[in-house]
């Protein structure tokens, strides 16, 4: 038995937050839609030709995730030049528009295949439930890899275009749950490139039991690869001596060989920015052996969710490597479970990633630090305003606003 001071269960706060008294509530944030989305939804033209002509990178909750990943899986529901539609679902709500969108699919006809990981904590009922709904309807049900879990974030659809079979994926950093995804900060990517569309396929093969030696072009997969991939780029870093940089956006870092290697990239000169919501087994700005390393931690009204990787000299000596994906650096992530990190290339989507960590990084965001004692301390403003969240949802709103203008 272990005293507590306070709740033990805080979830009964929602009760309160239920109470119809907007004074005493945050302003409300309303999501908006990814502006070549909303340009195309009144041209009448589907995600499917937007995305055939550049890939799209959408950032929840400041953009929809109803218009976009929902909307995304709703078309593919009813189009009838989609084939099959493969997804990995990790968490869901027991109201999941998607999950219905992917027995619309199978009842229509089109081949689904869904992994159901059964031992997502907290969601093994509602993901029995589903699992149970989906086999009733015709779904080819996954139960996952023997021995891991499954924690990537996953939609592989194939569609019949005009010159030919497509295929079409979207990878994320949050759960396909539509509930959350109005609390939790996630980055979601739909993309028809060849290459990373070919790799998608190959992990869901590999997952269904259809191959078992697999290799991937451009996508990081744990737990055969990301492990030495991240070691690769950290030492890379490190050889770049103080041209070197990295920057990681994570829940928890509690690897001990990933915090190693992260001492001695700073050791050898190289800048070290970590963004860490969580548990951090790592100690930051101690002299000789980590003074180049800073370690910040925001909290907000969202749950910071997503994980972004940028290593400056990860394709080259001065061009960048920017990665989003599943994986939080913890032995279970990299070693334990099924995880996929994506390279975002564009420029636009590299600008974005870029703008999302100069505001979290500000030396005015109200944020945490860790000290050299291991303790943390506030900076920023004292009163948390302007948070950087607000900061990314007015520039978020304000992009896509304008992009609408001029499409």
């Amino acid at each position: 038995m272990v005293p507590v001071n306070g709740l033990v269960d805080v979830t009964c706060l929602w009760q309160m937050h239920a109470v119809d008294r907007p004074d005493l509530k945050d302003d409300q944030w309303q999501p908006v839609t990814a502006g070549r989305l909303a340009a195309a939804e009144e041209l009448d033209r589907s995600i499917f030709a937007v995305v055939r002509e550049r890939a799209l990178l959408l950032h929840h909750p400041y953009e929809s995730f109803a218009s976009s990943v929902e909307e995304f899986l709703s078309q593919a529901a009813d189009d009838p030049r989609v084939q099959s539609i493969k997804m990995t679902l990790y968490r869901t709500s027991g109201d999941s528009p998607i999950a219905r969108h992917l027995i619309r699919a199978a009842e229509r006809g089109v081949q689904v295949a869904v992994l159901v990981e059964l031992k997502a904590r907290f969601d093994e009922a509602t993901n029995v439930t589903w699992a149970k709904a989906f086999e009733r309807a015709g779904v080819h049900v996954v139960y996952g890899v023997v021995g891991l879990k499954t924690h990537a974030k996953c939609v592989l659809v194939v569609r019949e275009d005009s010159d030919g079979l497509r295929r079409y994926v979207h990878l994320g950093t949050g759960n396909y749950n539509s509930r959350t995804a109005r609390l939790y900060e996630d980055l979601g990517y739909i993309t028809s490139e060849p290459d990373i569309t070919a790799d998608a396929a190959q992990l869901f093969n590999h997952l269904t039991g259809y191959s078992r030696d697999v290799e991937y072009s451009r996508l990081l997969v744990a737990p055969d690869y990301l492990r030495s991939r991240l070691i690769d780029l950290i030492r890379g870093e490190g050889a770049m001596g103080e041209q070197g940089q990295i920057t990681i956006k994570v829940n928890s870092l509690a690897d001990a060989e990933m915090a190693e290697e992260l001492y001695a990239a700073s050791q050898k000169g190289a800048k070290v920015d970590l963004i860490i919501r969580g548990l951090c087994c790592l100690r930051a700005g101690v002299p000789g052996l980590s003074e180049n390393i800073r370690v910040r931690s925001v909290l907000g009204r969202y749950l910071e969710h997503s994980r972004v990787f940028r290593f400056a000299n990860g394709q080259g000596a001065g061009v960048p490597l920017h990665l989003i994906g599943s994986a939080d650096l913890m032995g279970r992530n990299l070693d334990k479970r099924v995880e996929v990190l994506t390279p975002l290339t564009h420029p636009k989507h590299q600008d974005w990633l870029n703008k999302t960590f100069e505001t979290l990084l500000s030396e005015t965001a109200a944020a945490y630090e860790l000290l050299p004692d291991d303790s943390w301390t506030r900076v920023g403003p004292a009163l948390f305003e302007p948070h950087p969240q607000r900061i990314l949802y007015e520039w978020a709103a304000h992009q896509q606003t304008r992009r609408i203008s001029r499409e």
